[in-house]
């Protein structure tokens, strides 16, 4: 039987704030500890590299994947249970998508965001059915969220855009409702 995967986009860059750092590290464990794979952008710096140390330290099996033109800026994780090297980051983002369940998008930048708008308009028109999800740790993600409300109220978007993905506040929350999606 395949474990459920659960694809991790997330920033290559810490951030600011250590709550971002702890859930990345805790979003690991129970990637781990639900027994998920962990599906990821293959590097070993920022929250990239938090998910996936403490993911592989709990014992959860992971597929990394970097562009080839990526790998010595996020110092590429070699030591990956599959370790997938593409020609470019839209690739990347396919390979990802494809071997996933559930996505999730940690804090990150413009990066993360290419990533969560990608699968979400792809669940937009209708590609796919996979659950989205954002892990809005001290409400990270409220500025796009008004965003999302803004284009929705100014005609560019339906409502349902907001139905094509959830927000949770924390890793607990977050990996409950994992846990009741991959039930469903």
């Amino acid at each position: 039987m395949q474990l459920p995967s659960i694809c991790v986009f997330c920033g290559s860059r810490p951030g600011t704030n250590p709550a971002h750092v702890q859930a990345a590290q805790a979003f690991g464990r129970e990637i781990a500890g639900n027994q998920w794979r962990l599906v990821y952008g293959a590097g070993d710096v920022g929250l990239m590299g938090e998910v996936a140390r403490a993911a592989q330290a709990a014992g959860a099996p992971s597929l990394g994947v970097i562009p080839v033109h990526l790998l010595g800026a996020e110092k590429g994780k070699r030591d990956l249970t599959t370790f997938v090297i593409t020609e470019d980051m839209h690739e990347r983002k396919k390979v990802m998508f494809m071997n996933s369940d559930v996505i999730v998008v940690l804090p990150g930048g413009a990066g993360s965001l290419d990533e969560f708008f990608e699968v979400l308009t792809w669940a937009q028109i209708g590609l796919h059915k996979k659950p989205i999800y954002l892990l809005d740790v001290d409400g990270y993600w409220q500025p796009l969220l008004a965003l999302m409300r803004h284009i929705i109220e100014q005609g560019f978007a339906a409502e349902s855009l907001n139905g094509l993905f959830r927000t949770v506040p924390d890793v607990a929350s977050l990996a409950a409702s994992i846990r009741s999606d991959l039930k469903a």
